[in-house]
């Protein structure tokens, strides 16, 4: 998992590209037999060009459950393809791009259990936009829904539908990108070329979805959903530890993972101070050296007569 960061590391965000993913599953957890039902991929350069969009139903091979959150029923996934006709799509659409996700744990998890033994390659470049935001911004909620209102102004379209919470979560990305106070720069595994597989798959989506397949491939889009739009100043002065910005991120999780980025702060100057003060002695030894004379004779003669008469 990469992160964002406004210190000076890595490569500059913006001339990555990215392949913003989002899932509707059958539940929570892979291994009590949860399964994709829909997936869909915004494929977008760093200022915020969407370049290539996919999206399809996944026939998940077992009841469809949750179809109070997601919308989607038994009969929709008829004819869809299997989460391992995928692969050969997913690795065209993640190579080369920094994987994104609103939570990119929970699909991870998904593309593990079902997308990795069909052939998708482990190890790929992430970045979660959820405990991105927690560390840079200071909101009241986090959620991908709230945070696009708090932050853009506008409630996300086509909530809990695979293409509309990657679109949304594109816009964040676009925006966050468009506008961090400085430079944001990208740390963390370098992204990576994937190999073409053979074939291409016979995507279903759902009906809203339908004109949304592919889109923007020919032809970029210049933005995910909307013109990108300044945000409040709600961004923190001191950035906090992405690793320390996961579960709930409660009062005392936020309290915490501030205590300590003032900490790792205090860190960073006596740090500094301690090369300042190394760096100013070793000047002042070189330059005592440089001041006394070679040899370390400070004057010669010849005794004559009791007396010492300097000859140089």
């Amino acid at each position: 998992m990469g992160a964002l960061t406004r210190r000076r590391s890595g490569c500059r965000a913006r001339d990555l590209e990215y392949a913003v993913l989002d899932v509707e599953t059958t539940g929570l957890r892979p291994e009590e037999g949860a399964r994709v039902c829909e997936i869909a991929v915004v494929r977008m350069r760093g200022d915020g060009t969407v370049v290539r969009e996919f999206t399809t139903l996944v026939d998940p091979r077992t009841p469809v459950t949750g179809r109070e959150f997601h919308g989607i029923a038994d009969g929709d996934v008829v004819g869809a393809p299997r989460a391992g006709d995928l692969v050969a799509e997913l690795r065209a659409l993640f190579s080369g791009a920094v994987l994104v996700g609103h939570n990119l744990e929970f699909e991870n998890t998904f593309l593990t259990s079902e997308f990795v033994p069909a052939g998708l390659p482990t190890g790929l470049p992430g970045l979660c936009t959820l405990r991105t935001l927690r560390a840079q911004v200071s909101l009241e909620r986090y959620s991908l829904a709230r945070a696009s209102h708090a932050l853009g102004g506008d409630w996300p379209t086509g909530q809990h539908t695979a293409l509309g919470d990657a679109r949304a979560c594109a816009q964040l990305l676009a925006e966050l990108l468009s506008n961090a106070p400085g430079t944001l720069y990208y740390t963390g595994p370098t992204p990576v070329e994937l190999a073409a597989g053979p074939g291409t798959v016979s995507a279903k989506p759902r009906r809203a979805s339908a004109g949304a397949l592919r889109l923007a491939g020919p032809q970029p889009r210049p933005v995910p959903v909307r013109g990108l739009r300044p945000w409040p100043r709600v961004w923190r002065e001191l950035e906090l530890d992405p690793r320390l910005c996961g579960g709930r991120f409660d009062e005392a999780e936020r309290a915490r993972a501030e205590t300590r980025a003032r900490a790792a702060v205090r860190r960073r100057r006596a740090l500094l101070a301690g090369a300042a003060l190394t760096g100013l002695a070793a000047a002042t030894a070189l330059a005592v050296a440089l001041a006394r004379p070679r040899g370390g004779v400070l004057a010669t003669g010849v005794r004559r007569g009791g007396l010492t008469v300097p000859t140089g």
